[in-house]
């Protein structure tokens, strides 16, 4: 698929590299184009006593939150997906449950009257999440703030490509970048709420099957077959 159309990746770092290493290896022209950077934020850990359990919507919120992570190891954490449960483990978490949708399917799935009392560490832009029958504390350990595109960003969407959304911030802010080239490029979101968020216009929009890469590569490559190219 080297001969095709690019492969626009622009999730932050590291999951940028690690998702354009997987792409290259499957032959797709990738690009790394991240729109966003991580950086942690000063936070204090609560009583780990005071919850049920810990929810992770972000591999961001294991891999920045620092020492004060090491106060909350008892509680069994919900991830939303490989990644961000990789990550919790990787930061000496149990993991409990590794959610294969989005945020919002993991908290309706771990809610129960044993896990009522959920402790969200997370972003400091968030989308909001109906809580249902649980208390849903959040409390924000890194931030994600936009970045310059790359040089190279403007010559790569003036032509046909495949661009990958990995957050709904992510999809909002590739559709304002994008504006009209919208109509020549396809986007890959990883999850239905991502792909609301992408807006209209789009020459192919989809959905992956699961909230990881490699279901996001396979919609790709699905796209490229179809004629995206």
């Amino acid at each position: 698929m080297s001969d095709g159309v690019p492969l626009i990746v622009t999730r932050p770092e590291p999951g940028n590299a690690a998702t354009v290493a997987r792409a290259r290896s499957l032959g797709f022209d990738v690009h790394a184009m991240p729109l966003f950077a991580a950086r942690p934020l000063h936070w204090t850990p609560p009583a780990a006593a005071d919850f049920d359990a810990l929810l992770l919507t972000s591999a961001f919120a294991a891999r920045l939150a620092g020492p004060g992570l090491a106060a909350l190891v008892s509680l069994p954490a919900y991830a939303v997906g490989a990644a961000t449960a990789e990550a919790a483990r990787a930061a000496g978490l149990t993991v409990a449950m590794t959610g294969a949708a989005d945020a919002q399917r993991l908290l309706d799935e771990m809610t129960s009257p044993k896990i009522a009392r959920i402790l969200w560490l997370c972003g400091r832009d968030r989308t909001l999440l109906r809580t249902g029958g649980a208390t849903l504390a959040p409390l924000p350990c890194y931030a994600v703030d936009p970045a310059d595109p790359p040089a190279q960003w403007r010559a790569l969407i003036a032509a046909p490509a495949i661009l990958l959304a990995h957050s709904a911030r992510a999809a909002e802010r590739v559709a304002a970048l994008a504006g009209a080239a919208r109509a020549h490029l396809s986007l890959v979101a990883i999850s239905a709420a991502v792909a609301a968020a992408a807006g209209q216009g789009w020459r192919a929009l989809a959905v992956a099957a699961e909230a990881n890469d490699a279901a996001m590569l396979a919609q790709a490559r699905a796209l490229w077959h179809k004629g995206a190219k």
